[in-house]
């Protein structure tokens, strides 16, 4: 059973940096959240393109898969939703949550969410989130940015959403890639107020 009383929606999108959301999820669930996952059509072609790993469409395998990615075998709580199936319960403002994040936001997922557009249960999640006053964070991960783009990221942020590129810092003195990563995970989730990732954060200059 998990400890916390509302779950958190993670929300992936078709951008590349899987590894983000393998990271937040394996902390999250390591620290006992419960934790609703949903992943943009697009994702399954991602997947096989950076990883040559076909992630299966089946709800049940589907959380299976993800733990095996995260190596988070138990802990936590996972529910993993088909992106089709815009009648789930992260679907509706009645659905309490902690908020969501969608880890790596896709420029094509900035742009719908900015116009207001829906058409899948990421999106319709991430847009209840947005009427409903509640926590949304994205991490974009594009390069450069064009002008639609920084438009489309600045709607967002008057809307509420904060707004988290993928850039890691380097005072922390990161050694491997995963210390990146984490970096970029844990600023994410800092914005939630969850604080789960043992990294070294700035003590002041000496």
């Amino acid at each position: 059973m998990s400890k916390n009383s509302k779950p958190l929606i993670l929300g992936v999108s078709g951008a590349s940096g899987l590894i983000y959301a393998v990271h937040a999820l394996k902390y999250l669930l390591a620290a006992d959240y419960e934790v609703e996952l949903v992943a943009s059509k697009s994702t399954y072609m991602v997947w096989n393109s950076e990883q040559e790993t076909r992630m299966p469409a089946e709800p049940s395998a589907q959380e299976q898969f993800w733990r095996e990615q995260a190596t988070v075998a138990v802990g936590g709580k996972l529910r993993c939703h088909p992106w089709g199936d815009v009648g789930a319960g992260i679907a509706s403002g009645s659905f309490r949550t902690l908020g969501m994040i969608i880890i790596p936001c896709s420029m094509s997922t900035v742009a719908k969410l900015a116009v207001g557009l829906s058409s899948d249960l990421l999106e319709r999640a991430a847009d209840v989130q947005i009427k409903e006053g509640r926590k949304l964070v994205i991490v974009p991960r594009e390069t450069p940015f064009s002008l639609i783009h920084l438009r489309n990221l600045t709607s967002l942020a008057e809307a509420g959403v904060k707004v988290v590129p993928a850039i890691p810092a380097w005072y922390h003195h990161p050694q491997t890639i995963d210390d990146l990563v984490d970096f970029v995970v844990a600023r994410s989730l800092d914005q939630l107020d969850i604080d789960c990732i043992p990294i070294r954060r700035w003590q002041g200059s000496k």
